[in-house]
């Protein structure tokens, strides 16, 4: 039986691992928004959101839940846009969107009905660009799926958003994860689960692959309970993140396995899932914005999952010590990833390449590749380029003739048979 996360109706408490996800919910929303409706000759973007546990909207504190959250952003992004397009003699775009609220709890969706009213009503009487269609759900969302499905179909939604902020691991299927991201490869899912109940999953589905990736913790993969123990050290993060990546890596293109930052144990993940490196990018970008929030252990250039025992990884938790970490493995790590596909890469396709792979920020991506002594990118018409800012997806990325990565490659071709 699923047990009950909130107790909604007398009052939920917000918990802080919470607070850390919908403030990267809340960041990266906004984004997206903005991403998308960045066409000067746009007049109208469609999208549908899909809020699988949406609970009540309000905590007892106050503070907003999901549903608000996205309902906020739309609002704040709507007018920012509109407002910047009118100051650019731009037409102003109409947003539509479809908000599918799902709680399995009836009395959570009562609740989150009259939650939502009030701003509902404030957003129709001000912001006339805004155009917001709520639909209520009441089911276990594996139940409510095909309906969900059905209603996206049947609206023609391309643009996507699942929230699905679960308890535990069990009430969302990997399949279900799957079938989002092939039904519509426009999709992109925030994913919350407990590493405790994942493991526990893994150990019932697929015993010998999980005892293999536990083997160097010195943990009997028959007892999860011992994790408790070494929850709070960083090898163990290490290996869940890779735990994590190797469950969901056929769900979709882009999985960002990264746990919710807690040096008392890190037990909550929020992973994102997606089919273009371009959504990769941002949410990247934008726990660098709230670092501290998010923690990766490992490598912060390319291959951050790479596993050597021999070499002492570090907490990369996306501030500026981790970022200047990044610049400096990043600087190594891409010349040798071009080499490794001959001697050019289109940037598009380099950072299809690359993003799931790396924590690090595109800025400093797009600086190693300008300041980097042995590549050069060069633009459509056969110019260099000089500015990180100003690369474009269109560029190559080359490796020059004369490089310094490869001295022992250079020094057998000085010398003479």
């Amino acid at each position: 039986m699923v047990r009950k996360k909130f107790d909604w109706e007398n009052g939920a408490k917000l918990e802080d691992h919470s607070r850390r996800k919908h403030k990267i919910l809340r960041e990266y929303f906004y984004q997206y928004i903005i991403t998308r409706c960045q066409l000067p000759k746009q007049e109208r973007f469609r999208l549908a959101i899909i809020d699988g546990f949406s609970g009540a909207g309000r905590y007892i504190c106050g503070t907003a839940g999901s549903p608000i959250i996205f309902m906020e952003e739309l609002n704040k992004a709507t007018k920012y846009i509109n407002i910047q397009r009118a100051e650019q003699g731009l037409p102003l775009i109409e947003i539509e969107c479809f908000l599918i609220l799902n709680d399995s709890e009836p009395i959570a969706v009562e609740l989150l009905k009259e939650n939502i009213y009030p701003l509902h009503a404030e957003i129709r009487d001000t912001n006339r660009q805004l155009h917001i269609k709520t639909h209520y759900m009441s089911n276990f969302f594996e139940q409510a799926y095909s309906e969900i499905k059905s209603l996206l179909r049947a609206g023609r939604y391309k643009s996507t958003i699942f929230n699905l902020d679960q308890c535990g691991h069990s009430q969302v299927r990997n399949e279900t994860l799957a079938d989002i991201i092939r039904s519509n490869n426009s999709a992109e899912i925030f994913y919350t689960f407990a590493i405790e109940t994942l493991l526990a999953f893994l150990q019932k589905t697929n015993p010998k692959q999980l005892a293999t990736q536990l083997s160097h913790l010195s943990i009997n993969e028959y007892d999860i309970a011992q994790l408790d123990t070494i929850m709070d050290k960083k090898s163990w993060l290490g290996t869940a993140e890779r735990i994590v990546y190797s469950t969901f890596k056929k769900c979709a293109q882009f999985v960002s396995p990264f746990s919710i930052n807690n040096p008392n144990g890190w037990r909550y993940w929020l992973i994102h899932l997606a089919s273009f490196y371009r959504a990769r990018q941002v949410y990247n970008n934008i726990l660098h914005i709230n670092s501290g929030s998010q923690a990766h252990y490992g490598r912060s250039g390319l291959n951050m999952l790479a596993h050597d025992p021999s070499e002492e990884g570090k907490l990369y938790l996306f501030d500026s010590s981790a970022r200047d970490d990044a610049k400096i493995q990043l600087l190594e790590d891409i010349p040798k990833l071009i080499s490794s596909s001959g001697d050019a890469v289109r940037i598009e396709d380099f950072y299809s390449g690359i993003y799931n792979s790396t924590p690090a920020h595109s800025d400093d991506i797009n600086i190693a590749l300008i300041e980097n002594p042995d590549i050069e990118i060069i633009t459509e018409s056969g110019g260099t380029r000089r500015k990180a800012s100003q690369i474009k997806i269109d560029d190559t990325v080359r490796l020059k003739n004369q490089r310094s990565f490869f001295p022992i490659f250079l020094n057998n071709t000085n010398k003479k048979d």
